[in-house]
């Protein structure tokens, strides 16, 4: 479901089953994760099966440059646990429902665990300390991030996708504060086409 992350602005490449590709910009890393699957009904569009996916969705996500992990398979249901409850705690934000505590919970404890550490070469290029790094960090990562976009300028700006039958979730960080499409590319056109046609049909003004 995801690909590679742009180079000309932040967000994921998204390779949905129905073939469109359209590039994704959920307006944090946090949310990026979300694009990997999620609880319950959303399990069927579970990506992060193995170390290597793991390695892939960091890789594409805004973190930059990309981290070298050393992911286990025994860090995958980790990293899954943390992204159901991120997406139960993003779903209840984005329809002002209360943030389920045991996900609250799962969380936190990410959260308390040491992050990626940030560092500048001496050519003045970004880096991070001690790589290759353990998942707990990026994790960690994730998870503060996750908190300091809930309580951070965007926490009231936490959306779904008014698209029909879509279900992704960003935090809109554009001026005006009007987003209402996961992308134009996709829902935002297919909901242009629609009003079209509706204004075509016969009858109609």
């Amino acid at each position: 479901m995801v690909d590679e992350a742009s180079d000309r602005a932040p967000g994921i490449v998204m390779r949905p089953p129905d073939g469109q590709v359209f590039h994704f910009d959920p307006g944090a890393l946090s949310l990026e994760l979300l694009t990997t699957g999620g609880p319950g009904p959303f399990a069927r569009f579970e990506t992060l099966h193995t170390p290597a996916d793991v390695a892939a969705w960091a890789a594409a996500s805004r973190l930059r440059p990309a981290p070298e992990l050393a992911v286990t398979a025994a860090d995958v249901p980790a990293v899954r646990r943390l992204r159901d409850a991120l997406f139960r705690l993003t779903r209840a934000r984005a329809h002002g429902t209360p943030l389920p505590p045991a996900d609250l919970a799962t969380l936190n404890t990410a959260a308390a665990a040491p992050p990626l550490a940030p560092r500048l070469t001496p050519d003045a290029a970004p880096a991070w300390t001690g790589t290759p790094a353990a998942a707990p960090q990026l994790l960690s990562t994730v998870a503060r991030d996750a908190v300091d976009l809930f309580t951070g300028p965007y926490g009231g700006r936490i959306r779904e996708c008014a698209g029909e039958r879509c279900y992704l979730l960003f935090a809109d960080t554009s001026r005006p504060g009007r987003r209402r499409w996961c992308s134009m590319e996709r829902c935002g056109n297919r909901h242009k086409v629609r009003a079209l046609r509706a204004r075509r049909e016969p009858g109609r003004d």
